[in-house]
């Protein structure tokens, strides 16, 4: 009698290109599953094979539209009356993140309505990856598979052979993970302070560090718009840096950021394929995940410890 395997993988729409990586790093298939849209907009989802028994992994990050979170979540309601065993949602881009906390009066806490959310729906864990916020795993009651890129950011950085190196953040708000780069590389650290009168518009921006004559290396989690990290660039290149390159985990990449990438000072920007990126940059290099996420599932399957992933 064959030895049943003893978990498959599904995928939304929105994430299919990165599943079918991910199952070609497990050599497994990827399960059949059917998403039937109606004339309105409303769609369904069904299995197309048995799921009794089985660890399902669910991958589809969570991006806008709101399409995608919903078609996870039905994923998840399906998976649940079909009597899977467990149900794992694998998330690569965990969207909503950006609201982590109440910063002024009468705001929603999205990031808390979504765990809030996948928790109701069913799942048994989740994998993830460079959230916005390390506190958010904090707003499941399941266990969080935080993955980070630094593994593969880091061989990234090593390539470049840079003489003068030096890690900097586009804001205040990512000190730790720059900090965490810096210590590892043993290179200094310069961080860039600004000021906002609205979303995604800065009012000031100033740099705090030394970077004359400096090869800047900016790491971020998330690039939008592109207008910070752009302007650090450019700002620190009027400031005597010889070259800047970045880093970032998500390539949220909305217009028009591209062009802003292609018109600033930045030499390269390294995204990971967390999210699908169609767009057209010269400048822009997707490197993938597949094979840190494939390493995660057989681990999680296997009940081993997957610490030994975390870089830094």
């Amino acid at each position: 009698m064959q030895t049943m395997i003893p978990f498959k993988v599904f995928s939304g729409t929105s994430s299919r290109y990165l599943a079918e990586k991910i199952c070609k790093s497990l050599d497994c298939p990827l399960g059949q599953m059917n998403i039937e849209h109606f004339a309105d907009g409303e769609f369904s989802v069904s299995y197309e094979e048995s799921i009794r028994g089985y660890h399902v992994f669910l991958i589809q990050s969570t991006f806008p539209d709101a399409n995608n979170l919903m078609e996870l979540l039905l994923m998840i309601d399906a998976a649940k009356r079909a009597s899977a065993k467990s149900i794992i949602a694998v998330i690569p881009y965990f969207g909503w993140a950006r609201q982590d906390r109440k910063d002024k009066p009468r705001v929603a806490i999205g990031a808390k309505l979504v765990a809030d959310l996948l928790s109701v729906s069913g799942i048994n864990r989740l994998i993830t990856m460079d959230l916005h916020a390390d506190q958010i795993q904090g707003f499941f009651d399941v266990p969080v598979d935080h993955l980070y890129g630094s593994s593969i950011f880091i061989e990234e950085m090593r390539s470049w052979n840079l003489k003068n190196a030096v890690i900097a953040t586009p804001d205040v708000g990512g000190t730790k993970r720059a900090n965490a780069y810096a210590k590892h590389l043993n290179l200094p650290l310069v961080i860039c302070y600004k000021l906002r009168k609205k979303a995604n518009e800065i009012s000031e921006m100033q740099i705090i560090g030394d970077v004359t004559g400096m090869d800047v290396i900016l790491v971020d989690d998330i690039v939008d718009t592109a207008g910070t990290i752009t302007r650090a660039a450019d700002l620190m290149m009027a400031q005597g840096a010889n070259s800047v390159r970045a880093v970032a985990s998500h390539a949220v990449m909305s217009d028009p950021a591209s062009t802003r990438v292609d018109n600033s000072s930045l030499t390269e920007i390294i995204f990971t394929d967390s999210i699908p990126y169609s767009k057209k940059s010269g400048k822009v290099k997707i490197v993938s995940v597949a094979e840190l996420f494939a390493t995660a599932i057989i681990r999680v399957c296997n009940n081993e410890s997957i610490s030994s992933l975390y870089l830094i």
